[in-house]
């Protein structure tokens, strides 16, 4: 690599990397705030909070690391061109050195992209979702008080009638009001928290599920065996999305080894893939913009961080609400923004002239 190429890409690497530092420290702070009443409800600690919080850091930093390379490419640009050193790349014809180190810049910068979309956001919330789990267990059994309604959060409140030394419950019963259109109350004979593979579950024993509909409609399901995950009791009604939480390794050796592609698993494939032409796409725009030095020294110049804000957001709404068949589908708006960046630097490159953009012979 030349000397010049490692220069750009230090200097590339460094604005990019301060940039997302100080991101991530305000982030991490943000969540941290927003979490404390919820954990601390649930009579967990420092430690579960910075942990809950650390793990949901990989989703973010896919959101946030394509706007801090691009930022970061354009500032060392705009500060090559204050500092006259980008008029002197081009002057002696450096350009092929100073694109080749972009290129391995966006390289790098989609490596890293992927890596937390693929694998590091996917495993960091299936450990959140466990640990979540384990918190909800310790909460529904630190409140189960014989004889005594205990409130759970959210409007769901418990009662049980007895428990022994080895965790068995009897005449266990639970109101969930939580979802209007379905009003649940559960009650059982028996019941014991337990963990399976899917997290901690109550399973409960000779009971019945009842459900209250917004219309008043009233029905009922005996069972002789229900599994009741405790989370659904403590946090969201939703359930957990299974593909979310699952490695693009695991969902493509699921698909090998079955055979059969799910279209869900291929939709989850493609809007991971699509965060780092996410990154090329930003770069290049940024590229195009930044990349060619200008003579007048007293032009007053729109930010840089403005620019890749709004093409950045520009390019989540287009992608949004504009869909297309296959990558189009979960990156319609990079693909757009590939195509105008590549089109405005052949131009700036010279490589051909529209009509209408002649130069005048002196």
């Amino acid at each position: 690599m030349a000397r010049l190429s490692r220069y750009l890409l230090r200097l590339f690497w460094s604005d990019a990397m301060a940039l997302f530092a100080v991101a991530v420290f305000l982030l991490f702070l943000i969540q941290c705030l927003r979490l404390f009443d919820l954990v601390s409800s649930k009579g967990q600690g420092l430690l579960t909070l910075i942990g809950q919080v650390l793990l949901g850091m990989p989703g973010l930093g896919v959101v946030f690391l394509y706007v801090c390379l691009a930022i970061g490419l354009g500032r060392t640009l705009r500060n090559l061109q204050s500092t006259t050193e980008l008029q002197i790349i081009h002057a002696n014809s450096l350009v092929p050195t100073l694109l080749r180190a972009i290129g391995l810049y966006v390289l790098g910068g989609v490596a890293i992209v992927l890596l937390l979309s693929h694998l590091a956001e996917p495993l960091g919330i299936r450990a959140s979702n466990d640990w979540s789990s384990s918190i909800a267990a310790d909460l529904v059994s630190r409140s189960m008080i014989p004889h005594r309604f205990t409130g759970l959060g959210g409007g769901v409140s418990m009662v049980i009638g007895a428990r022994d030394a080895d965790g068995n419950i009897t005449d266990f019963f639970a109101d969930d009001p939580r979802d209007t259109a379905s009003h649940r109350t559960y009650f059982a004979h028996s019941a014991i928290i337990t963990h399976d593979e899917e997290g901690y579950v109550l399973r409960m024993r000779d009971g019945a599920v009842q459900y209250l509909t917004e219309d008043n409609t009233f029905s009922q399901v005996s069972f002789d065996k229900y599994d009741l995950p405790l989370d659904r009791l403590t946090g969201a009604t939703d359930s957990t999305d299974p593909i979310a939480q699952t490695s693009s390794i695991d969902l493509i050796g699921a698909a090998l080894s079955s055979g059969v592609w799910d279209p869900e698993i291929i939709k989850a494939l493609l809007k991971r893939t699509g965060e780092g032409l996410r990154v090329i796409a930003m770069s290049m725009f940024v590229a195009a913009v930044a990349l060619f030095p200008n003579g007048q020294r007293r032009r007053t110049q729109i930010p840089i961080e403005l620019v890749v804000l709004a093409a950045a957001f520009i390019e989540r709404a287009f992608t949004s609400y504009v869909g297309g068949p296959g990558l189009l589908g979960v990156a319609s708006g990079s693909v757009l923004l590939i195509a105008a960046s590549t089109l405005i630097l052949l131009v700036r490159l010279r490589v051909f002239q529209p009509a209408g953009i002649r130069r005048l012979s002196a």
